[in-house]
């Protein structure tokens, strides 16, 4: 087994456990494990990244369970749209960094 699908495995086996990290929710229709990590979100909006400074979430995945989508594009979590202000791969995993218009009508 190479180093990379070892990684592949613990990525599995402990962060996308449910009950530890992991949660299901319905990305597109499709229930799937995924993590929503506020931290993480926030470390990254401390280093001035350009596009998420105005996110809300961040959502970890994996790739193969996601649909094809860019920044800009939306994706519906729980029955709400949200837009993609980034999308990130690393290792199978996607980092999916996210925000919803709300109006103030």
């Amino acid at each position: 087994m190479t180093f990379q699908e070892e990684m592949l495995l613990d990525v599995e086996s402990v962060f996308l456990t449910l009950g530890e990290f992991a949660e299901l929710h319905l990305v597109e229709g499709k229930e799937i494990i995924c993590v929503f990590d506020d931290e993480a979100l926030k470390t990254r909006q401390g280093t001035a990244e350009i596009g998420i400074d105005e996110s809300t979430l961040l959502l970890f995945a994996k790739v193969e369970d996601l649909p094809e989508k860019k920044r800009g594009g939306l994706l519906n979590i729980d029955g709400k749209e949200y837009m993609i202000d980034d999308w990130k791969v690393n290792q199978g995993m996607a980092e999916i960094a996210l925000h919803q218009n709300v109006s103030t009508y």
